[in-house]
């Protein structure tokens, strides 16, 4: 979520807006005016829309405080044109309480709807009875579309298509029965059926129904396809992907040497260490913005980039790959104490899930060799690869 912006922060929780969720502001606003509504017109169309899209942020809090519940945290919610957008860390594996959790939203919505319908209601009576009506039924019109809207926010939203909470619910039910991830493709498919059928109405009814249609069928291929990542990598440590055969630099190497060491091998980012251990990180990309000035003799403490986040050799691939996605790392260091044991990139996590799905989701025997103990992370001096083996 890029170019979003914070607005509060409730419950522990972000409120975001993206920047295009301005657009569809500036959007209402022209309308009314173009329609000779004029400004009262114009700010009454925006206020609706600040009004119907507070819904939809208690809808996905709704969302967030039912995962809360099975100790799932949410990242954040961002508002965007199409609606809005709940970040949980995960989706429960439980298929009941990932039900719980999709139905939470809409629920919220007929809450909504049915403090909408009595407060009409009540102010319906008050304008009978009242001396000047026309003062008890103002706004009545803005709520009573308020509260269609939610009705409407509750139908589209349980409509079996992923990414909505239709999608999910059908998900949870199918998973009760069979493996979470053919309930997971089912869905999807369920979902990408639908979404065609709102790309042929959009066509002849509705253009804005081919931009739901397209999000819809993205978004239901999207979920297929995370959930398939996770079952191949689920419950396989790091340590089972991991490069051992890497080789570290000191800080005190120059750029000239880690160039070199970039040419002789596959390796591209390169733990830098010392006595004390873990120093830092020289990425390709800051190997190649240090040698742009044409100065090779630079050191590597002068351009390696900070660790901000290492894995451990029992942290799942999931979790690690969650962490390289989410801090658009190439790769991360994999640590034993204050040890360097190994490097994981977004390319062994590739090959490892390769490997799974093709000999029918079993992890492939490791192929370590044997080989000396790894011993220090210090190399012994001018780029020692941490197998064993002399690279220079």
């Amino acid at each position: 979520m890029n170019w979003s912006w914070r607005l509060a922060r409730i419950s522990g929780i972000d409120l975001r807006m993206h920047w295009t969720f301005l657009l569809i502001l500036a959007w209402v606003g022209f309308s009314h005016l173009a329609s000779g509504a004029g400004v009262l017109g114009a700010l009454y169309g925006i206020a609706f829309i600040l009004a119907l899209f507070l819904c939809v942020v208690l809808h996905e809090f709704g969302h967030a405080m039912a995962a809360r519940m099975y100790g799932i945290p949410t990242r954040d919610i961002t508002l965007l044109p199409i609606g809005g957008v709940a970040r949980l860390e995960r989706m429960p594996k439980d298929p009941k309480q990932e039900l719980v959790v999709a139905i939470a939203g809409p629920l919220v919505n007929v809450a909504i709807a049915a403090a909408l319908l009595a407060v009409l209601a009540l102010m319906e009576g008050f304008g009978r009875m009242s001396a000047a009506p026309v003062a008890a039924t103002t706004g009545m019109g803005f709520l009573a579309n308020l509260l269609w809207i939610n009705i409407a926010l509750v139908v589209f939203n349980m409509l079996p298509a992923f990414p909505m909470d239709g999608g999910r619910v059908l998900r949870a039910v199918l998973a009760m029965q069979m493996n979470h991830v053919r309930a997971t493709e089912i869905a999807a498919r369920v979902g990408q059926v639908m979404a065609i059928l709102f790309g042929i109405i959009g066509l002849f009814y509705n253009p804005f129904l081919l931009f739901i249609a397209i999000f819809v069928y993205l978004g239901a291929e999207a979920e297929a396809q995370q959930v398939r990542v996770r079952d191949l990598l689920e419950g396989i440590p790091a340590g089972r992907a991991m490069m051992t055969r890497f080789c570290t630099l000191a800080p005190d190497d120059t750029l000239h040497f880690a160039a070199e060491q970039l040419l002789a091998g596959a390796q591209t980012d390169f733990p830098v260490v010392d006595s004390g251990g873990l120093r830092g990180i020289l990425l390709r990309s800051d190997l190649v913005d240090g040698l742009k000035d044409g100065d090779a003799s630079r050191l590597v403490a002068d351009v390696m980039s900070p660790v901000a986040d290492v894995a451990g050799e029992h942290d799942t691939l999931e979790d690690v790959m969650q962490l390289m996605h989410e801090k658009k790392y190439s790769s991360i260091p994999v640590m034993q104490g204050d040890r360097v044991i190994g490097i994981i990139s977004l390319e062994n996590i590739g090959e490892m899930m390769m490997l799974r799905s093709v000999i029918g989701g079993h992890a492939p025997p490791t192929n370590r060799v044997p080989r000396r103990p790894l011993g220090s992370v210090v190399p012994p001096r001018r780029g020692t690869s941490q197998d064993g083996g002399a690279t220079a």
